[in-house]
């Protein structure tokens, strides 16, 4: 078997192949490929036999944010706010009212019936007049309040896929992580046996077999370690879910995305994106509704009269009488001074907090978008350059130890380094990954609809 063989076929394994078959190796270094990182694997044997991992998919992970508690408490904000349209656009309700006067406590009611007793009777109805455009005006602030919980709604969901997806990969991540780790674990114990043997055969020493059993220890607690980060990636990915974690565990199947080049948008476009957010939608929507709130503060000032009519039915005097009147309040020309004066304040506010917005909103693109590209570069330096060396190191270590002519002190510190050098190209595509997730989803929660 050569180390071309070992590479091509077990990428996350390669360490432990080269540990078994230290005698058998026989290719030049120079013919050793491009180490591939790590591919998705199975962690069924770190379960019990009677459980099996669910598969788990980024999309299944992106639909189940939806359903997220702070996604679902911002549909009902957004029920919230259309109820309160229906509430806005509706009149003051009439008032009916009804009354017995003139009750003569001398000389009493009269004989008859209820009707026909000398009891002034009287039944009522008013109206009040609301004037100023005040019902066209609450409406259509509760409209303006019914934009902007849409796109909060649509804000939170955003933030909840990005979420959602960066927890997905770090599972990924770690499943990857711990079965290279459970590779690396199994090359030491393997390079430990054959100490011993070699040990017993008089062609090593006791120090260095100490050594090789020091390392296979080490192997082991690293193996303990990435079984807990994996474990507690899934616990993250519960809260971006609202699942819990299955018996068996999930088992994350997704291909890494691929680094490509990418052409940084100009600052309009930037701009054009920064518009179509849905926070900067939001806050634009407050800000309109503070003006109308201001608005409807002024027509405050325009006083709304009562109308109504009354029918009185009095026997001996008249059985139809028929009354009209009007109520005015007399609410002077400052009475709303503070109504007024709040509701500008708060227009102001909600322009400061838009341009904070508009801030904010401009350096997340932008820092989304610079970390895309560096993520995107440092991953084609580990892939092109970095692990193939890394690679060409080791198995030049591992044939030199194999012939005699490597300390097992140079070796173990080759081994090191490829191990190194994969478990940071493995953190460095999982935050490629991350990073262009969510610049795509922000750039499509951004697009017009």
């Amino acid at each position: 078997m050569s180390i071309r063989h070992l590479f091509f076929q077990r990428p996350l394994g390669a360490l432990a192949a080269l540990g078994c078959s230290l005698c058998a190796v026989t290719a030049r270094a120079a013919d050793v490929p491009v180490t591939p990182l790590p591919r998705p694997v199975s962690t069924t044997a770190l379960l019990p036999a009677s459980t099996t991992p669910v598969s788990l998919s980024l999309t299944q992970v992106l639909q189940a944010a939806q359903r997220n508690p702070d996604v679902l408490a911002a549909q009902r904000a957004l029920q919230a706010a259309r109820a309160d349209v229906l509430t806005a656009d509706r009149a003051p309700a009439p008032t009916l009212s009804a009354g017995v006067a003139s009750i003569d406590l001398e000389k009493g009611l009269g004989k008859g019936s209820i009707w026909e007793k000398k009891l002034d009777k009287s039944l009522g109805l008013d109206w009040t007049w609301e004037r100023g455009n005040k019902r066209a005006l609450r409406t259509e602030l509760a409209e303006r309040l019914v934009k902007a919980a849409q796109a909060d709604g649509q804000d939170a969901w955003v933030m909840q896929q990005i979420g959602a997806q960066a927890a997905f990969y770090d599972l990924l991540a770690s499943q990857q992580r711990l079965q290279a780790v459970q590779a690396m674990a199994q090359s030491a114990v393997q390079l430990a046996q054959s100490a011993e043997r070699r040990l017993k055969a008089g062609d090593l020493s006791a120090q260095d077999t100490s050594r090789t059993r020091i390392e296979a220890e080490r192997a082991r607690a690293d193996v303990q370690s990435a079984t807990l980060d994996q474990q507690q990636a899934a616990q993250a990915l519960t809260l971006w879910t609202g699942q819990q974690v299955p018996a068996g565990g999930w088992q994350a199947q997704a291909d890494w995305p691929v680094a490509q080049a990418l052409t940084a948008p100009d600052d309009s476009a930037i701009d054009a994106l920064v518009e179509m957010r849905p926070d900067v939608i939001a806050a634009r929507a407050r800000v309109e509704a503070a003006q109308t709130a201001v608005q409807a503060a002024q027509a405050l000032r325009q006083a709304d009269p009562s109308v109504g009519t009354t029918f009185d039915h009095y026997p001996g005097t008249s059985t139809r009488l028929l009354a009209f009147r009007i109520a005015v309040p007399l609410t002077g020309g400052q009475r709303f001074d503070g109504e007024i004066a709040r509701a500008l304040a708060q227009e102001d506010q909600s322009r400061d907090l838009l341009q904070k917005t508009l801030l904010q909103a401009r350096a997340e693109l932008s820092s989304r978008l610079q970390a895309w590209q560096a993520s995107a570069e440092r991953l084609k330096i580990y892939e092109q350059d970095i692990l193939p060396q890394a690679s060409r190191v080791a198995a030049q270590a591992e044939t030199a130890y194999s012939k005699g002519g490597l300390t097992l002190t140079d070796l173990l510190d080759a081994r090191r380094t490829l191990k190194t050098t994969q478990l940071e190209a493995l953190a460095v595509r999982s935050e490629h990954a991350k990073a262009q997730g969510a610049w795509q989803l922000r750039q499509n929660a951004a697009a017009p609809r």
